[in-house]
C-alpha cells in the first residue's frame, strides 16, 4: 500500500533542500571560473569546451546508475538517497579545493572530472528526494524551493573571487598560476559544499519503502550488475512520452548554458573590456567582473524562484506556459549581450537570463514527476538527467565552435547569440508537451 504523504512546511522542505546550496557552490565555482583556469594555463579559446567533456561524459553514466542505486537502496538509520549525499559531498569537496591548485591543463581537467561526477552523484538524488517526500500537490513548490537555495548559491559562489580581491587577496599571479583571490574562492566553497549537505543530512528523514519486506525480496531477485543495466537499458527505451518531450526541451536548454559556462568569460573579457592577456590585471579585473554579472543571473533566478513558490504554494501553475515564457527571456538576454554598450547593462541581460535558470531548475522536474512509478523515481530522474549531459557532450566535442561560426561569424562573442538562439528553441519546444497530468499541479 502506498503511503499518504504529509504536506511539509516550508522549513521542512528548505531544510531538506539546503545541501542544494553547496551543490551550487561547486557548479557555480565550475562554470564560472573552470574556463578561467583553462586559459590561465594557457588553453586556447576554441580549446575550452573539449577540456569540460570528461565531466558530462562521466554524467551521462553516472545519473541512471547512480538513481538506480538509490531506488534499491534503504538502511533504517542512513535512509536512502542520504548515503549518496555523503559520497558525492566528500569527493566533490577535494575536487574543488584542489581545482586552482592545478599546474597543468591535464591536472584542471581532472579535477573537474572529479568534481562533476561526484556533484552528479549528490544532485540527482536530491531532485529524487523532492519526489519521495512530497505530496504531488506540492512538488511545484519543492523543486522551486530547491531553485531559490541554487539562486542563492549562484549569486554568492560567482562573487567569491571579487568578494576575496576586495579583501586583500591578489588578484594577479605569474603567468600560468591561478591568482590567490580564486584560490581562496574555491576554498570557501568547498567548505560550504560539505557542511551544506551535512545539514540535510543531519535534519531530513526518509519514509521507508512502501512495503519493505517486498521490497528486499525485490532487491534480492534483481541482485547484479548486469540485471541492473539492462534495466535501465529497458527503462531508457520505454520511457515515458512526457520525458522524450521534455528531453527535446532540455537538449537545447543545456547546451545554451554549456555554451555560456564554456565561452562567457572568453566572450565578455575580450568582446567588452578588450582583455585577452591571462597574465595581466585587466584580463584578471575584467574576469572577476564577469563573475560578478553569472551572479546577477543566480540573484534573480533566487527572486524569480521567490516569487513562483508564493504563487505555487497558494494557486495551481501552467508550467508549460511558464517555463516557455521563461525561456524566451532567458533568449533575448543572451542575444542582447552583442549589443551590450556599457558594461553595467551585461546585468540587464543576464537578469533576463536568471528566469530561464530558475525555471530550468524547477518546472522540467516538476512537469516529470507526476508521469512516472514512484518507486523508481530515483532512475528516472537520473535517466532525465542524460538529457542535461548529452547536448554538453555534442557542445564539446565541437558542436559550440561549429555552430557559432557557421551561423554568426568568427568572433567569439557569438557563442552567447548561439545561446540566446538555442533557448528560444527550447522555450518553443515546450508547445510538443500536450499531457495535462505534466504540465499543470
Amino acid at each position: 500500500m502506498t503511503q499518504e504523504k504529509k504536506k511539509l512546511s516550508f522549513w521542512q522542505i528548505w531544510n531538506m533542500s539546503f545541501g542544494f546550496l553547496g551543490i551550487q557552490f561547486g557548479f557555480a565555482l565550475q562554470g564560472g571560473f573552470m574556463s578561467r583556469i583553462f586559459q590561465t594555463l594557457g588553453a586556447e579559446k576554441d580549446a575550452i569546451p573539449f577540456l569540460w567533456i570528461a565531466a558530462p561524459l562521466t554524467g551521462l553514466l553516472v545519473q541512471p546508475i547512480v538513481g538506480y542505486l538509490s531506488d534499491r537502496t534503504w538502511h533504517p538509520k542512513f535512509g536512502r538517497r542520504k548515503p549518496f549525499f555523503f559520497l558525492g559531498a566528500l569527493f566533490s569537496t577535494i575536487a574543488l579545493f584542489f581545482a586552482p591548485y592545478s599546474s597543468a591543463l591535464w591536472m584542471a581537467a581532472g579535477t573537474l572530472w572529479v568534481l562533476d561526477a561526484s556533484i552528479n552523484v549528490s544532485m540527482e538524488p536530491f531532485r529524487a528526494l523532492v519526489a519521495d517526500k512530497l505530496p504531488e500537490s506540492q512538488r511545484s513548490f519543492g523543486f522551486v524551493v530547491q531553485t531559490l537555495i541554487i539562486g542563492i548559491g549562484t549569486w554568492v559562489a560567482s562573487n567569491l573571487p571579487w568578494l576575496m580581491t576586495q579583501l586583500g587577496a591578489a588578484n594577479t599571479a605569474p603567468e600560468g598560476v591561478i591568482p590567490d583571490s580564486v584560490k581562496y574562492a574555491f576554498g570557501i566553497g568547498a567548505l560550504v559544499l560539505f557542511t551544506s549537505i551535512l545539514y540535510t543530512i543531519l535534519t531530513t528523514d526518509e519514509y521507508p519503502p512502501d512495503d519493505l519486506e517486498a521490497f528486499e525480496k525485490e532487491k534480492k531477485e534483481k541482485k547484479g550488475f548486469f540485471r541492473g543495466f539492462k534495466e535501465i537499458i529497458q527503462l531508457i527505451v520505454t520511457m515515458p512520452a512526457v520525458m522524450k518531450q521534455l528531453g527535446i526541451v532540455q537538449f537545447f536548454s543545456w547546451f545554451a548554458f554549456f555554451t555560456m559556462w564554456s565561452f562567457a568569460t572568453p566572450a565578455i573579457t575580450e568582446h567588452i573590456y578588450g582583455a585577452t592577456d591571462t597574465s595581466t590585471e585587466d584580463y584578471n579585473n575584467a574576469a572577476d567582473s564577469v563573475g560578478n554579472y553569472l551572479g546577477t543571473y543566480g540573484l534573480v533566478s533566487m527572486f524569480f524562484a521567490l516569487i513562483l513558490s508564493f504563487i505555487a504554494s497558494k494557486i495551481k501553475i501552467n508550467r508549460k506556459l511558464l517555463h516557455l515564457f521563461s525561456l524566451l527571456s532567458g533568449g533575448l538576454g543572451f542575444i542582447l549581450i552583442y549589443y551590450v554598450i556599457e558594461p553595467w547593462m551585461l546585468h540587464i541581460c543576464f537578469a533576463l537570463v536568471g528566469i530561464a535558470w530558475a525555471s530550468i531548475l524547477s518546472m522540467p522536474y516538476a512537469m516529470l514527476s507526476g508521469s512516472v512509478e514512484p518507486q523508481k523515481m530515483g532512475v528516472y530522474m537520473g535517466i532525465f538527467n542524460m538529457f542535461i549531459v548529452i547536448p554538453q557532450i555534442v557542445a564539446a566535442l565541437g558542436g559550440v565552435n561549429f555552430l557559432y561560426k557557421i551561423l554568426f561569424g568568427e568572433e567569439v562573442i557569438y557563442t552567447m547569440t548561439l545561446a540566446g538562439t538555442l533557448l528560444i528553441l527550447a522555450g518553443l519546444a515546450n508547445l510538443l508537451i500536450t499531457d495535462k497530468r505534466a504540465t499543470h499541479d
